[in-house]
C-alpha cells in the first residue's frame, strides 16, 4: 500500500493537498513527521540501529520510533503506530510528552525532506527481550546511557543519524527532566 501525506505550507498549515510520499520527496514538498525516544527509569534511551538495507542513514543508530505521518493521521497516532510496527512495543497516548516541533530541509540520496517534526518522550521500562523487530527497517535495539548519548551528539553525531532536531530536543528534555528530578 502506498503512503500518501498531507501537504503542508513551510508554516505546517495544510493546504487539501494529499500526494504520495514519492511525490513529496521527489518535489520537496512539506509535510510531517515524527519521533519518539522512550526512556527508561535508569535514565537510558532506547536506540534503534536502522536496517542496512535503509535507503537513509543505513546501520546508524537512531532514536526510538518515528517516521511520517499518515494523511488524516494526528502526531501522536503516528508515534503510536511506528512504534508498534518497528519495534512490537504499545503504546497509549497517555504515555506520550509533546515537548516541541521544528521545521527541518534537507537533501540526501535524491530525497527533498521537507519536514514539520513533533518530537516526543514516553517513560518505560522494556525489556529488550519483548521486542519484536520490524527487519527491513531495524537490525537491533540497544539503551544507551544519557552520558553516552550526549557524548555522541557533541562529538559531531559520533555513529547515530545527524537528525539535529531529534538529538537537540532530547538534550533539551534531559535538562529540564533533570531540572524536575524526573524519572520513568
Amino acid at each position: 500500500m502506498e503512503e500518501l501525506f498531507d501537504v503542508l505550507d513551510e508554516k505546517g498549515n495544510y493546504t487539501g493537498r494529499i500526494e504520495t510520499r514519492e511525490v513529496c520527496h521527489k518535489e520537496g514538498l512539506w509535510h510531517k513527521a515524527t519521533t519518539v525516544c522512550i526512556i527508561n527509569s535508569k535514565n537510558q534511551v532506547l536506540l534503534q540501529r536502522r536496517s542496512k538495507n535503509k535507503k537513509l542513514w543505513p546501520n546508524m543508530l537512531d532514536i526510538t520510533a518515528g517516521g511520517h505521518v499518515l494523511a488524516g493521521e494526528f502526531g501522536f497516532e503516528s508515534i503510536i503506530r511506528e512504534t508498534k510496527e518497528e519495534l512490537g512495543i504499545d503504546i497509549d497516548r497517555k504515555d506520550m510528552i509533546f515537548i516541541g516541533s521544528s521545521l527541518s530541509q534537507n537533501i540526501k540520496c535524491d530525497i527533498k525532506n521537507n519536514h514539520i517534526n513533533e518530537y516526543y518522550i514516553v517513560l518505560k521500562d522494556i525489556d529488550e527481550k519483548d521486542i519484536k523487530l520490524q527487519e527491513e527497517e531495524v537490525s537491533e535495539v540497544k539503551w544507551i546511557d544519557k552520558d553516552e548519548i550526549i557524548r555522541r551528539i557533541k562529538n559531531n553525531y559520533d555513529g547515530i543519524t545527524d537528525k539535529e532536531g531529534c538529538w537537540e530536543y532530547l538534550i533539551k528534555y534531559y535538562e529540564w527532566s533533570d531540572s524536575k528530578n524526573i524519572k520513568a
